[in-house]
């Protein structure tokens, strides 16, 4: 047992037999009343995101979780093979698992794996990737830097939406969590 003190981002609580990972907390001191901890909590196997609010010093129960890191081998069907990069053991994940980070994930790409008791809980991705533009219309003269958008398929099948004056074959930097163009990669 933990108390909310323990709490931090990406810690895993057990609550009401379900695994819930932390992705926001804040501690609030108001000038009347007691303390508490407001954070906002996602259900580790529906995704579900919830707000919930401990009293300051409450018991928590935390979650026993290993991170470790894995690298992308393959797709295989509706599945993912990964390989632990310490001891060289694969693992095939459903989709489901993998989640949206199958849109991100390129061959030989190292990601986190959650796991508990040797079950895969979830997957995660580096806050951004750097993928190519595989298809876009082209732009047309005129466009600038600061005009609109238009969308781009990059080469993991995944569509964004990229500025105007941006080519086949040009890498671009995606945010993993959103999906969003952060720029032109060199």
């Amino acid at each position: 047992m933990a108390s909310t003190n323990d709490i931090k981002n990406g810690t895993v609580l057990s609550i009401d037999g379900q695994l819930w990972n932390v992705i926001e907390f804040q501690h609030v001191k108001p000038g009347k009343g007691g303390a508490f901890v407001r954070t906002k909590i996602k259900n580790v196997m529906t995704g579900k995101v919830v707000d919930r609010t401990f009293n300051a010093g409450a018991k928590i129960d935390t979650a026993n979780v290993d991170r470790r890191d894995y690298q992308y081998l393959y797709k295989d069907g509706d599945s993912f093979v990964f390989m632990d990069t310490s001891d060289y053991d694969q693992i095939t994940l459903p989709a489901a698992i993998v989640g949206d980070a199958a849109n991100f994930l390129l061959e030989q790409q190292t990601a986190t794996i959650a796991l508990s008791e040797g079950e895969p809980l979830y997957v995660e991705l580096p806050a951004s990737v750097t993928l190519e533009i595989t298809y876009t219309e082209p732009g047309l003269q005129g466009d600038r830097s600061t005009g609109g958008t238009k969308p781009a398929t990059v080469e993991t099948g995944y569509q964004i939406q990229v500025p105007l004056f941006l080519e086949i074959g040009t890498k671009v930097k995606v945010d993993t969590r959103t999906g969003d163009y952060l720029g032109r990669v060199n």
